[in-house]
């Protein structure tokens, strides 16, 4: 992505799995949200997830990274209520638990 002055939007999501949530509902969750944010919804402008990878307990639990890039705040909105991320979460929270997730505009 080239570097423009421009401050994009930056939306991420720590998710913390319940402990029993099997592997395999981990991988389609993990997929699922890849395909909202890369395919079903125009507004994202980037994603990147990943693990915790470190051995200490500092991530307190939360294992999963996601960010997601937004041009602006409308973009945002769009993408939060759109019926597919809404079924998403819905589908997520029952494999939850816990989650945080803060929006900032990057600054360069």
């Amino acid at each position: 992505m080239a570097s423009t002055n421009q401050e994009m939007l930056r939306h991420v999501v720590l998710i913390k799995f319940k402990e029993n949530t099997k592997p395999e509902d981990i991988s389609r969750l993990e997929q699922e949200f890849r395909t909202l944010a890369t395919v079903k919804i125009n507004q994202v402008k980037q994603f990147e997830w990943g693990t915790h990878t470190g051995k200490d307990n500092r991530n307190q639990g939360y294992t999963h990274f996601f960010c997601l890039t937004f041009a602006n705040q409308e973009d945002l909105d769009t993408y939060s209520n759109h019926d597919d991320h809404k079924e998403f979460v819905k589908n997520l929270k029952l494999h939850l638990d816990g989650s945080l997730v803060i929006d900032y505009f990057a600054k360069h």
